[in-house]
């Protein structure tokens, strides 16, 4: 970011002193639909966020079951650093199992808007302001510290949100939390709000903001150029519907964007990423910031030579910052510099003809919708530097035939020592026909025999790489492997095939 833009940030910011992570992914996350923890992967999760830094993480709704209790204890038994929340309803028996959770923070809320009012709660303004007073000062009693939400803050009216906020700050709560609860908001109508609420109340505030339009990050970033004291987020933006603001994007936005560092130790995004995705199920699109699989991957030629020369170039902030990684991925629009590096990384050195022939092979594959891997660029350059060898034998046609109720028949046409030579030959499937062709053109030149033969699709998908590993060897006791790559399963058979008898007749004839 230029310093200009850096100062005009700042001088339209309204920052608070201290900004706060409050973390519900064990709440309002696992409330995401079709997931559940069990206790100990609630505890796996607890452990990664006090790792990574977060100010306070809301444990779980502790009067919806047992469980909910006895994983709130065991979390608590740990000793984190972070301070453990426990969510409740506006009711005396929902803080009574909180504290019996053994918590010391409790977030009690209530619905506010005319909806909740009417079509939920089926109770007047007086009443639901008596509810939330009488909960307030019942934690408070019981020594919690009382962060009070007015659920559906964003539909509710302003001047009776603000009479129940002021009711509350003034029975001791000592957070004030605003809930988008279905993610109605824009940043412009954050910035009103927010800055409102800020102009009225000299109580912390916090944000609470559900992502139905996909701006929850938005909104939380707003929210806190406004003057929010704390955003509530969750690991990949998990929680009801379409989410919440998510912990990785504020956190990134706010460190890299603005250069305010929270503390975190933001290194542990991608792993507890990976891990919230994994215990959850809920797996994130490849094309998610920060933490999705092509974060930080590049294949146009025109960003892989920039972010080769410099990663800024392209890159907003480095992978490392959040414990991923950089990928060059290969494919249509590859250039040959990204190759040239790819091979580099993997010590492969390849002449020029060779480096031409495996590029070509990339942009063919591209041009035909795969995207080509490592493994891929790794076993087409293999083969490439296999095919600089002598080769005697040299494959110069195919032709496979099959049909219901009639035996597979391969027709193949060899050049062996300048000669060419074609059979066809039935087998229990076109791979075994192919072979037992090879077998009877090169029975007058060498006998060989197969000892071992592996397949393995290199990727996915019907579009897949074939890999074939053989090794063959001679009725002298010679070995020799042989190794090929192409998308059609029988050609990378007999390429390798014939790469072991080729290397074995060498050695008879040296």
């Amino acid at each position: 970011m230029t310093e200009n833009i850096e100062n005009l940030k700042k001088e339209n910011m309204n920052l608070a002193e201290n900004i706060y992570i409050f973390d519900t992914t064990l709440r309002d996350g696992e409330q995401t639909p079709g997931v559940a923890l069990t206790v100990d992967e609630k505890i796996q999760i607890a452990q990664k966020l006090n790792n990574l830094g977060v100010d306070k993480i809301e444990v779980g709704f502790p009067a919806s079951s047992k469980g909910e209790i006895e994983s709130a204890k065991k979390i608590r038994s740990m000793d984190l650093d972070s301070t453990l929340v426990g969510l409740a309803r506006s009711l005396p028996q929902d803080i009574d199992a909180v504290l019996d959770a053994d918590l010391e923070y409790v977030h009690t809320f209530i619905g506010t808007s005319p909806l909740h009012r009417d079509y939920k709660l089926k109770m007047s303004k007086e009443e639901i302001i008596e509810k939330a007073v009488e909960s307030v000062e019942y934690a408070k009693d019981h020594g919690l510290a009382v962060e009070f939400s007015a659920e559906d803050s964003t539909r509710t009216e302003r001047n009776y949100l603000f009479e129940i906020f002021n009711e509350v700050a003034d029975a001791g709560a000592d957070f004030l939390d605003v809930p988008d609860t279905v993610g109605i908001l824009t940043p412009i109508m954050t910035h009103e709000l927010i800055t409102d609420i800020k102009n009225n109340f000299t109580i912390p505030i916090s944000v609470h903001f559900h992502n139905d339009f996909g701006l929850a990050t938005a909104n939380s970033l707003t929210a806190i150029e406004c003057g929010a004291n704390q955003a509530h987020v969750t690991i990949n933006g998990l929680g009801e519907r379409t989410g919440n603001c998510s912990l990785e994007e504020l956190v990134m936005t706010l460190k890299s964007a603005y250069g305010i560092d929270l503390g975190l130790d933001t290194t542990r995004l991608y792993s507890l990423s990976n891990l919230v995705g994994r215990l959850t199920g809920v797996k994130m699109p490849v094309n998610k910031p920060i933490v999705g699989d092509n974060a930080f991957a590049h294949e146009s030629g025109i960003h892989v030579h920039g972010i080769l020369n410099n990663s800024s170039t392209y890159e907003p902030m480095s992978p490392e910052m959040v414990g991923h990684s950089r990928r060059i991925v290969l494919g249509k629009h590859t250039g040959a510099n990204a190759v040239k590096s790819k091979l580099k990384e993997h010590h492969i050195d390849l002449n020029d003809d060779q480096f031409c022939k495996v590029f070509d092979e990339i942009k063919s594959l591209g041009d035909s919708g795969k995207c080509v891997t490592d493994d891929d660029l790794i076993a087409i350059a293999i083969t490439e530097l296999a095919s600089a060898r002598e080769t005697p034998i040299v494959i110069k046609g195919l032709s496979i035939s099959i049909g219901a109720n009639v035996s597979p028949t391969a027709t193949v046409k060899l050049e062996i020592d300048g000669v060419e030579k074609e059979t066809a030959s039935t087998g229990v499937g076109p791979i075994d026909a192919a072979l037992n062709a090879i077998g009877v053109l090169i029975k007058d030149t060498i006998d060989v025999k197969l000892d071992e033969y592996n397949l393995e699709g290199i990727t996915g998908g019907t579009d897949a790489l074939a890999e074939v590993f053989v090794i063959c060897s001679d009725f002298d006791g010679n070995k020799a492997n042989g190794r090929s790559t192409n998308q059609d399963v029988v050609m990378a058979s007999i390429l390798a095939i014939l790469d072991s008898i080729n290397k074995l007749l060498l050695i008879k004839r040296a």
